[in-house]
């Protein structure tokens, strides 16, 4: 990607931003990972989703191809139309949170979502683990 805008929605320049970790650098924080797995989404990056999946949670899966199928396949038709970052913290358990909300378009109809990320630690890196809809 070029130098537009990234976007996870910082309003920063994607190298200067997401695409420092797409190109393999460490995410400081669970938030700096989920906005960087955003802009994975939007520019169909299937790989990074799935190298920054934790292995402990539903989402991952050991057939790795038809996962990248499906991936790509979410990202081809789907339009992502921006991100707004509502609060983060730590749960009693040690896993860190993220509470978004994610504004997409499939098909012409609104897709949009609000989520509460959930991130472990895995292998020295942060890790999405699983998401769920925020009380």
């Amino acid at each position: 990607m070029g130098t537009g805008e990234c976007p996870c929605g910082t309003g920063k320049e994607y190298p200067r931003c997401c695409g420092q970790l797409h190109e393999g650098g460490m995410p400081g924080s669970p938030e700096a990972l989920m906005r960087s797995r955003y802009a994975a989404y939007a520019l169909g990056l299937a790989d990074y989703i799935l190298e920054t999946t934790h292995p402990a949670g539903p989402h991952w899966r050991a057939d790795r191809a038809a996962w990248r199928r499906d991936v790509a396949g979410f990202c081809a038709e789907t339009d992502f139309e921006g991100l707004t970052v509502h609060g983060f913290g730590m749960d009693p358990d040690g896993a860190q949170w993220v509470d978004f909300t994610a504004r997409l378009g499939q098909s012409g109809r609104d897709a949009s979502f609000r989520e509460r990320s959930r991130f472990r630690p895995h292998q020295g890196r942060w890790r999405y683990l699983e998401g769920s809809t925020p009380r």
